[in-house]
């Protein structure tokens, strides 16, 4: 009988260590979301006998705890993490850059959108694993371009266009971000200056700013004389937009559901029903746009990844990673499907497997339809594709931090504001800004 005891607790001892369980933080705090990831982290459990605790880090706290869990070598084993720690995270040792290399490659860097996996490049690996992401478009009136005759607004040139045919005493041109203390701005400027090829920073500083900032800024101040006066950000572009009053404006894709009608809280106004999907049918999105010094354009992106760290069971970690990103990862963009394009596409049967699955995911908040019910076919592809050419300024140069920090000094929305208010000239401007820049 002893014989018996001793090999049954060595048995489920050895069962337990096998399945050992692992711990995942996860930014996506909010309940309903919540919720879906304990559901998924279940199913998980189910298919492997793994256990997965899901702990909720505000977004705002997530590097202090994540430095302060290394120090104390009680890192997570997964972390669901934003584009601006992949890099300094991969760098402080803090990500086992190996291990998620090595997903990547087990789901074949194919499959991904290459926006997303350059973005995450350390030297030649791919420090973390791509999960979804969105990217910043220009919002237009379809309709409205094509009565004038217009192309669409997929260049600087042709929304300098467009704002001279449309604005009238009922329309304003465009509806710019002027409000300088508002984040809005500073990725609305981010991404009108990269369109035209701008970048602050180099490897190891700075860059000294010329004729294509120049042209930027000129640009951008076309912009602002066509909107209306005042500080303006992303409530007042939405809320102009929906009421019929602009032509254009740039906004995240977080604005698709409530195009339709299915948002009570911002309803679209310019018409008699406010659940209606008409103003979303007469809509169009551009997500890659360029400017006369950059012809290829370029698309602004969010991404978000999955990283492994240091501290990790590793091999429980991946096998987590593979189910959220292959039979899971239809409930992965599920957790909030409108802001979470599939970074990637498809799987060896089908390049287009999550493209099609997310496409017809529920979206909205006091309603709910699918994407495929908004849109068509090809508007759904073309914001999905902007994750194709998607970048940010310092990704490339390792300097992400850089130009983080001098993003959220805010000195680019202020002396821009100072030049759209005819303060200063435009050659003055460009020399404020690289007086600033020689800071960094």
């Amino acid at each position: 009988m002893k014989k018996i005891l001793v090999f049954i607790f060595a048995f489920s001892f050895l069962v337990n260590s096998s399945y050992a369980g692992i711990t995942f933080w996860t930014t996506e705090v909010q309940p309903e979301r919540m919720e879906k990831q304990k559901i998924m982290a279940k199913a998980f459990e189910a298919k492997t006998g793994i256990s997965v605790e899901v702990i909720p880090v505000e977004e705002k706290d997530l590097g202090t705890r994540a430095t302060a869990a290394a120090a104390a070598g009680d890192l997570p084993d997964v972390i669901y993490h934003t584009l601006q720690y992949v890099l300094p995270w991969a760098e402080a040792g803090i990500l086992d850059v190996d291990a998620n290399n090595a997903v990547v490659k087990d789901l074949g860097k194919k499959t991904f959108a290459p926006g997303a996996l350059n973005m995450a490049k350390s030297g030649s690996k791919i420090a973390a694993v791509p999960v979804d992401g969105w990217t910043q478009m220009v919002v237009y009136r379809k309709d409205l371009f094509q009565k004038a005759g217009l192309e669409p607004p997929t260049n600087y040139a042709n929304i300098v266009k467009a704002i001279n045919a449309l604005s009238n005493d009922n329309m304003y041109g465009f509806v710019a971000a002027t409000k300088t203390d508002e984040n809005f701005m500073s990725q609305v400027l981010e991404h009108v200056l990269l369109a035209n090829g701008v970048n602050l920073v180099k490897k190891g500083g700075t860059k000294k700013q010329g004729k294509a900032l120049k042209n930027s800024l000129e640009f951008y101040k076309v912009l602002a004389k066509a909107s209306p006066k005042g500080e303006l950000f992303w409530k007042q572009s939405r809320a102009l937009y929906f009421a019929g009053r602009t032509p254009m404006i740039i906004w995240s894709p977080f604005i698709m559901d409530e195009l339709a009608g299915l948002r009570d809280s911002a309803p679209p106004t310019f018409n008699v029903d406010p659940t209606s999907n008409e103003l979303a049918q007469k809509t169009g999105f551009i997500t890659n746009f360029s400017g006369p010094d950059n012809k290829k354009g370029a698309a602004w992106a969010d991404i978000r990844y999955f990283g492994i760290t240091a501290d990790a069971d590793t091999d429980e970690a991946k096998k987590f990673i593979m189910y959220s990103m292959n039979e899971g990862y239809t409930a992965t963009l599920g957790i909030a499907p409108e802001g979470k394009f599939p970074v990637r596409r498809g799987n060896s049967s089908d390049p287009n497997a999550y493209t099609k699955a997310w496409s017809k995911l529920p979206v909205g908040v006091d309603r709910k339809a699918p994407l495929t019910d908004l849109y068509s076919s090809d508007v759904i592809n073309n914001i999905v594709a902007g994750l194709d050419t998607a970048s940010r300024w310092g990704v490339k140069e390792g300097e992400l931090s850089r130009a983080s920090k001098i993003i959220n000094s805010q000195f680019l929305n202020r002396i821009t504001r100072e030049f759209i208010d005819d303060q200063i000239s435009v050659d003055e401007a460009v020399k404020k800004i690289n007086a600033e820049l020689a800071k960094f």
